[in-house]
């Protein structure tokens, strides 16, 4: 089974985002996301979900700091 990340909207909306697809593992996936969590931001993703396969590993998952 494969790991991606779903994008979305703060009211849970999904957003189209090139990426983030077809990670091996979950360590993979996560750290993808983590090296790229700004640049999501930047393009209007406020939070994400990570899937395998089908099912919800956990999330979603804010991408906005902490205040």
């Amino acid at each position: 089974m494969t790991y991606s990340w779903r994008f979305e909207k703060a009211d849970g909306a999904t957003v189209e985002h090139e990426g983030g697809d077809r990670f091996p593992s979950q360590a993979d996936a996560e750290s993808w996301v983590g090296e790229v969590w700004q640049e999501l931001l930047g393009d209007g993703v406020d939070a994400v979900t990570l899937l395998e396969g089908d099912r919800v590993v956990y999330g979603p998952m804010s991408l906005h700091p902490a205040e």
